[in-house]
């Protein structure tokens, strides 16, 4: 079966993804279950280029065909911060809890009708002979007068969704991979690995 290495040590976005991708005759691997301990410096301005950073180190180190997702979190009332630093939001080794609540006293007595956000994602698909491919999707939301729920992680406990009078946290992994940001880019690119392996099929 041919490895896919999915640019993430986050176990629960490399359940997403596995759920997601399950009817791929791929194995999903983790940058730890692929052996690789590299730190990748994410310099990019955009999502796109984060994401194309990422992949294309796992290729130089792997040889193998890589996926990487570079996402976020942006607020309206926040000039859409944190945006692309998301991850990195008052500090790498900072906690979601911590952040989470930093940014509900940020919109203390906010009304809703200005607390629009959406979360962002680009997924980048890179494969050893350079061949490279982004899709970008986004789930539009309002941030949460509280947090709530324990079902996601990052900023899902703050990020309400109208449409399910709930935040992505309460949703299940059933709901979330139809809504998500995350779910719509897979979803996007998935036809381009779809071919991949109907080539590899055909060559081998």
């Amino acid at each position: 079966m041919r490895k896919i290495i999915f640019a993430t040590r986050n176990e629960g976005k490399l359940k997403e993804v596995r759920e997601l991708l399950k009817d791929l005759n791929f194995e999903v691997l983790s940058l730890k279950e692929a052996g690789l301990q590299t730190d990748i410096k994410e310099d990019g301005t955009t999502f796109e280029e984060n994401a194309i950073i990422k992949a294309r180190t796992i290729v130089e180190l792997s040889g193998e065909i890589a996926l990487a997702d570079d996402s976020g979190l942006e607020i309206d009332y926040l000039n859409k911060a944190p945006g692309v630093y998301s991850a990195r939001f008052l500090g790498e080794t900072t906690s979601y809890d911590i952040k989470n609540q930093y940014i509900l006293d940020k919109l203390k007595n906010v009304p809703t009708e200005k607390r629009g956000a959406r979360f962002v994602c680009v997924i980048a698909c890179v494969l050893p002979d350079g061949q490279t491919r982004t899709e970008r999707a986004v789930i539009e939301g309002q941030i949460a007068e509280n947090i709530a729920g324990t079902n996601g992680f990052g900023y899902d406990p703050i990020f309400y969704v109208p449409e399910f009078s709930c935040t992505t946290a309460e949703l299940t992994m059933e709901q979330k991979n139809k809504i998500s940001h995350r779910a719509k880019a897979l979803n996007q690119i998935k036809p381009f690995l779809q071919e991949l392996e109907k080539s590899w099929n055909r060559k081998y």
